[in-house]
């Protein structure tokens, strides 16, 4: 795995950090603190100019579905919970006890969500998509504002409703 290069974007819901090689997005965060700020090797790929350009397409409602490789380390059952965050269809939200079901089993549940919760790569892999059984917002490392106002911008995009939550 190559070394990642850094840029920023500066989305309507904040700084976004997007880490990526010649290959891949391997981060897509959301930087509150300027002290997060991290430079990489120098240099921006044509991957992370493309991956910013979807993030605009997305905040502008002229995207639903991201493009983009993306890759992050993790053990089989994590990478099985990521890709099937990756199949939760925009404007959609599915429950972490529906996503343990999508996984086979309703038992890893809590290993599910704590798996959703070390995404590193938010937004292109949805995990602001996945809800409480009770339709409750809950847990979202970005901030839950953020998960709100993005359930909401899908939702709207999507069904030309105006709120959700």
């Amino acid at each position: 795995m190559g070394e990642l290069h850094y840029t920023y974007y500066e989305s309507p819901i904040g700084l976004v950090k997007i880490g990526g090689t010649e290959q891949y997005i391997g981060e897509l965060s959301f930087v509150d603190n300027k002290d997060q700020l991290t430079y990489g090797e120098p240099g921006i790929t044509e991957l992370m100019h493309q991956c910013t350009e979807e993030l605009i397409e997305y905040f502008h409602g002229k995207r639903n579905k991201f493009d983009i490789p993306v890759h992050q380390e993790g053990t089989e059952f994590q990478k099985r919970v990521w890709s099937e965050l990756m199949e939760i269809s925009y404007g959609k939200t599915i429950s972490y006890m529906d996503l343990a079901k999508r996984l086979g089993d309703p038992k890893v549940i809590r290993a599910a969500a704590t798996t959703n919760g070390k995404n590193k790569i938010t937004l292109l892999v949805p995990c602001h998509r996945v809800i409480g059984s009770d339709k409750s917002l809950v847990g979202y490392s970005g901030g839950m504002w953020r998960k709100k106002w993005l359930l909401q911008h899908e939702f709207k995009i999507a069904n030309g409703v105006q709120t959700l939550f």
